[in-house]
């Protein structure tokens, strides 16, 4: 597995982009942190809990205002990952799905552990970083999924009935790979979701949702990115539920106003492929991020998930700049999370300048270890 050939980045080239990569990864963890709160609620108890209108601003979760829960953890280790690929790749050993899951492997342990083991010097920075070490809810899948050092893969997955959204919800950083061809983004994503979520529609509503995060970082309409994505599937294997959903969420649209009834139709039996459909509509009908982000999380279904899905989708597409300032301003770790994003960014942009044949930042070997 390989990308092509780098783009020619400019100033305001790199400047977009890094824009995207924040929005992105921002995004995603403010939807994850509104949906929190309410999230396994149904639609009757939510209403009662915050009123006819829903959740319309951060509430408490796990003892505060702006928690977020495994789902950005994991998607912060994503993008760890996918850093460490790179840096990895001047070594000769390139195989991505490895590095993913090693990183995984590194969330993993703060889930088991009481906090950062400074004799590891090969866990880079993210893995010091302690309140990644909060327990956040994490589901039997991930866990057992990630419970020894096997890794699962799409022809020998880890838990082969899991159909949960968890593995969509860490994908979009792979989108970020602008680079790359959009088949080799939803290949990837589909081979490091196979690690915990082994049914069709679990892994190949990850490759989906990577290649829309992809489309849409690339400047594409979120219309035009849904439309690759549903190309990009029709090849392989189990895809028809996925691809329905996805159809199903682009005529919802037309159907007049935005409800939480019509997005808990969309969510369905809470599989990944409605998860992904119901943040394809809400990213689609919402007047603005703040409103997209409230439809995707007041319904019966995975509020957490489905915001978090959503908020990557509107970060992608308009950057960091169009989120609620208000919202950004409580989100728990938000520093690490930018550190990251910028990182990200420089490393996609910037990388031989960093690490290569000709010498390497000592610095940046040691955020992100070859090991």
């Amino acid at each position: 597995m390989g990308a092509t050939a780098g783009a020619v980045w400019g100033r305001a080239e790199q400047q977009d982009f890094r824009s995207r990569v924040r929005g992105t990864l921002l995004g995603a963890a403010v939807g994850d942190a509104l949906g929190a709160p309410v999230d396994g609620l149904d639609l009757d108890a939510l209403r009662r809990e915050h009123g006819v209108e829903g959740l319309t601003d951060l509430a408490p979760a796990h003892g505060r205002r702006g928690a977020v829960t495994h789902l950005t953890q994991l998607t912060l280790f994503s993008v760890d990952g996918l850093i460490r690929a790179q840096v990895r790749r001047d070594t000769g050993a390139w195989h991505p799905p490895t590095d993913l899951h090693r990183a995984y492997l590194r969330w993993a342990a703060t889930q088991r552990d009481w906090g950062p083991d400074l004799r590891r010097e090969e866990d880079g920075w993210l893995a010091r970083e302690e309140w990644l070490y909060a327990r956040r809810a994490a589901p039997r899948a991930l866990l057992l999924g990630l419970g020894d050092a096997t890794m699962g893969t799409p022809q020998a997955p880890k838990n082969p009935g899991e159909r949960g959204p968890e593995a969509a919800a860490r994908s979009a950083p792979f989108g970020l790979l602008v680079g790359w061809e959009p088949q080799l983004v939803a290949q990837l994503a589909v081979e490091c979701a196979a690690q915990t979520h082994g049914h069709p529609g679990g892994y190949l509503t990850a490759g989906a949702y990577a290649v829309i995060v992809h489309g849409l970082a690339r400047g594409e309409s979120l219309d035009a990115a849904v439309q690759r994505a549903l190309a990009l599937l029709a090849a392989r294997p189990g895809h028809e539920p996925v691809a329905a959903a996805l159809q199903h969420a682009l005529g919802a649209v037309r159907q007049g106003l935005p409800t939480a009834d019509r997005v808990t139709e969309l969510i369905g039996d809470a599989a990944a492929e409605g998860i992904l459909a119901a943040a394809v509509y809400c990213a689609l009908v919402g007047e603005d991020v703040r409103h997209g982000l409230r439809l995707a999380v007041n319904h019966g279904g995975p509020s957490a998930a489905a915001g978090a899905l959503t908020g990557g989708l509107l970060g992608a597409l308009h950057g960091e700049t169009a989120l609620p300032p208000a919202w950004l301003a409580e989100l728990e770790g938000r520093p690490t999370v930018l550190e990251l994003a910028d990182d990200f960014a420089m490393e996609m942009t910037q990388g031989p300048a960093l690490h290569g044949p000709a010498g390497s930042s000592p610095g940046w070997l040691t955020r992100y270890p070859r090991a």
